[in-house]
């Protein structure tokens, strides 16, 4: 029975919870049907939902990102719950809400690049900039957005508690959001940052780390692609770490999309020696056996 962990993308998942629980109900069956044979560990996004927390609560950002892990973890736990039930599959799901180790000194805390929220006016934008401190950016054209740093995860922190239970036969959800980010004072523990970290990247490191043999990234397209939405597109079946580093320096990879997940593959792929898998979600079993998404493996 194979170790596999599987990071499926927040906007999936919908913009608000009445559209999630009916997006949630569709998946829900394939994902059951996974777990016959494997022992799955369910990490998840939260870009939409986050935001919506951030922009409706006055809440500091760590605490929305806990959030949203419960209300999200909370639909996908009873809706895989009830396909197992009916799938006579004898294994319970349940939720861990996850914090991820950062450095405080990380780089990104310089440069924050990450959108949440809502857009806000140029005027608007430099009155909470004075009273909040926040940083602002103009993006696409539509007004301005917040941006927090996009730290590189160090550690999960529930990683031990994650493997017993899914070593055991529990059918894990965790790692919301990449997990809420955290730094280590010296005084006063760990205390939650405004940060994003990105979730495949968080997900190849709990992978690696719990001994996974698989890291299944499902996203919007079947199979990573060369030239891609052009006339000479090529799609790929199968990807060397050599062959991706070539490619990455070409650029065929988009910083926005499919870059952070073809590093996060090559992160699992060469420091752990696992097979990681691009693929659709709705082709997500067809990947696992070898008939659709594109396959990374160390060469």
């Amino acid at each position: 029975m194979s170790k596999i962990v599987i990071a499926l993308g927040g906007n999936a998942l919908g913009n608000n919870a009445k559209e999630q629980q009916t997006k949630i109900e569709l998946i829900a069956p394939m994902l059951a049907e996974l777990t016959k044979n494997n022992n799955i560990i369910l990490t998840h996004g939260n870009g939409p939902q986050v935001g919506e927390i951030f922009n409706h609560m006055e809440m500091p950002f760590p605490e929305c990102g806990g959030m949203s892990q419960g209300y999200i973890g909370y639909q996908l736990q009873q809706s895989l719950q009830d396909e197992l039930n009916k799938k006579h599959i004898k294994k319970t799901c349940l939720t861990v809400i996850t914090q991820t180790l950062v450095d405080k000194n990380d780089e990104a805390f310089k440069h924050p690049t990450k959108p949440i929220g809502t857009f806000y006016t140029k005027e608007e934008s430099e009155k909470m900039t004075k009273e909040k401190g926040y940083t602002f950016i103009e993006d696409a054209g539509r007004g301005y957005r917040r941006v927090v740093p996009s730290p590189k995860p160090i550690k999960i922190i529930e990683e031990e508690v994650i493997k017993r239970l899914n070593d055991d036969g529990y059918l894990v959800i965790a790692l919301g959001g990449g997990g809420v980010p955290v730094i280590n004072d010296e005084e006063k523990g760990l205390e939650g940052v405004d940060a994003v970290i990105d979730k495949d990247k968080s997900a190849a490191l709990l992978a690696g780390n719990i001994g996974a043999d698989i890291l299944l990234i499902l996203t919007a397209v079947d199979k990573v692609c060369l030239n891609y939405g052009k006339e000479n597109e090529i799609t790929l079946d199968k990807l060397t770490t050599s062959e991706a580093h070539k490619y990455i320096k070409e650029g065929h990879f988009a910083k926005g999309s499919m870059l952070p997940k073809i590093e996060a593959c090559l992160d699992f792929a060469e420091k752990h020696h696992g097979t990681a898998i691009i693929a659709s979600l709705e082709n997500a079993n067809a990947a696992l056996n070898g008939k659709a998404g594109t396959v990374i493996k160390e060469g």
